[in-house]
């Protein structure tokens, strides 16, 4: 069976969620096809489909359409989501969660005031981290945030040592399609509004300097 999802015009994350749903509702050997008008939200739904054990192909039918068809390995129920054993498993097998922190910057200075002074603040923070001894697990840039990543940013250096120590650097697909920077993301990946959210809510720590 396959199921087909219009997603042209929506924006991050609901293309994720809708496809996600309808994966739910899938079984194994289905094929779930969204249509999608952008680069990023195409990423993102290629990332879905890892994450649910499916078989993707992407085609660029034209410059503002791509079709993504997601063939379902597992039953729909099982790969969207962990069962209640999986869980239990899980965690006979990790006796001790490790603690995770997350960073969220959603401007290129810290602080209010001068703008000047923020904006060296904010590089000064993010050498600061480089040089901790427990770094941050993932650092999520949005909004403003998101010119941090672009290839003239004067803290790319720190930031790309921070990926290159195992953090994990993402960036709003959204806002840099916004500020039409897209073409310039010098460092980490770009991602959606559904994957920022879930990993706030399973952070234990989330810091926003």
């Amino acid at each position: 069976m396959e199921k087909r999802i219009d997603a042209r015009g929506l924006a991050c994350p609901k293309p994720v969620i809708l496809a996600k749903k309808a994966a739910e509702e899938c079984q194994k050997g289905d094929v779930v096809i969204v249509d999608v008008d952008n680069e990023i939200a195409a990423a993102n739904l290629r990332k879905l489909a890892a994450s649910i054990h499916g078989e993707y192909a992407v085609k660029q039918l034209t410059q503002k359409h791509y079709e993504i068809r997601i063939l379902l390995s597992e039953e729909g129920g099982k790969a969207a989501g962990e069962t209640a054993e999986n869980l239990d498993l899980l965690s006979c097998q990790v006796p001790q969660k490790k603690e995770t922190t997350v960073v969220v910057i959603s401007s290129e200075k810290m602080g209010e005031g001068d703008e000047t002074l923020g904006k060296m603040l904010m590089k000064s923070f993010l050498y600061a981290l480089t040089q901790l001894d427990k770094l941050p697990d993932t650092i999520l840039f949005y909004n403003g945030g998101a010119h941090l990543i672009c290839e003239d940013s004067p803290a790319l250096e720190d930031i790309r040592a921070l990926e290159s120590a195992g953090v994990e650097i993402l960036t709003c697909g959204t806002c840099l399609n916004h500020y039409k920077i897209a073409d310039r993301l010098a460092v980490g990946t770009a991602t959606n509004m559904y994957a920022i959210a879930d990993i706030q809510m399973k952070a234990d720590k989330i810091i926003q300097p």
